[in-house]
């Protein structure tokens, strides 16, 4: 045999270079004979997964994130103060649903407790199941009594602020919440408190009253620039209502005749306007 076939006995035995790669010792390539894998220092050999021993607590910090991550204590605080918000949550949607939905005997029954809780905040001006659109023309109209500077005291005409409203929103893209709902909110409010002889109905027919005398008179300061004038001493309202026609395919009759509703004269307080008879 060529002495190139085998390995010299010096290069096999457990000494030699062979050697030491069977038995896994010093010199193996990939086993740690470099600086960069000593451990720490650079004294011995790295241990193995020793660079992930920060790493072993981050699944454990996952797993206590959110509520899991609170103290008991802090816990109890967190679920006690989510069931009150979902309570109150639940009671609220609930009186809403009573104050829109159709008379029942669980609405009727707490009545009161309905309304204390949805008035005035919450009110929602539309029914539950199909609501019937309004089919008529409402348009509000006032005059004043002006006492002059001489004491002399006169009427005014009619001031149709409806129309006034109507002409400012036409064309507007962008018209604002006031010049469409102002008026005719506070109209409607009026005459779901009063009796059909005119008188406030409870407390919140008076409330009714004042908020219909706060923004006519302040609509005629404003845009007819009475109390430049003289002061304003009265107001009165009234309402014109016309039907809507029914369309030509319908054989349902109206009357288009204009129905007026005047209300009895209203002294105008000085706390209203900061302008009115004291």
């Amino acid at each position: 045999m060529d002495a190139y076939d085998e390995e010299p006995e010096a290069l096999n035995g457990p000494d030699g270079p062979a050697g030491a790669r069977r038995a896994g010792g010093p010199g193996t390539q990939g086993e740690g004979t470099g600086p960069e894998d000593t451990g720490p220092g650079g004294t011995g050999p790295a241990v193995a997964g020793s660079g992930d021993a920060a790493d072993d607590g981050a699944p454990e910090q996952a797993k206590r994130a959110g509520l899991a991550g609170l103290s008991p204590r802090y816990r109890l605080v967190a679920g006690g103060a989510l069931a009150v918000v979902a309570a109150v949550a639940a009671v609220h949607l609930g009186m809403v649903f009573l104050s829109l939905a159709p008379a029942n005997t669980v609405s009727k029954r707490h009545a009161k407790a309905v309304e204390g809780w949805v008035y005035p905040e919450f009110e929602q001006n539309w029914k539950l199941f199909a609501p019937n659109p309004l089919q008529q023309n409402v348009a509000v109209q006032v005059r004043a009594q002006i006492r002059g500077e001489g004491g002399d005291l006169r009427t005014t005409g009619w001031t149709d602020l409806s129309a006034e409203d109507g002409a400012a929103i036409d064309g507007n893209l962008l018209p604002s919440h006031t010049q469409q709902n102002e008026l005719r909110r506070a109209w409607d409010f009026l005459g779901t408190t009063h009796g059909t002889d005119n008188r406030p109905v409870g407390v919140r027919g008076a409330l009714s009253e004042q908020y219909v005398r706060r923004i006519v008179v302040l609509r005629l300061r404003r845009d007819e620039g009475l109390d430049r004038t003289g002061t304003i001493e009265r107001v009165q309202v009234r309402s014109r209502t016309v039907n809507v026609p029914p369309p030509d395919w319908s054989r349902e009759k109206v009357s288009t005749s204009p129905a007026y509703r005047e209300l009895p004269w209203w002294t105008v307080t000085g706390d209203e306007t900061g302008a009115g008879a004291r």
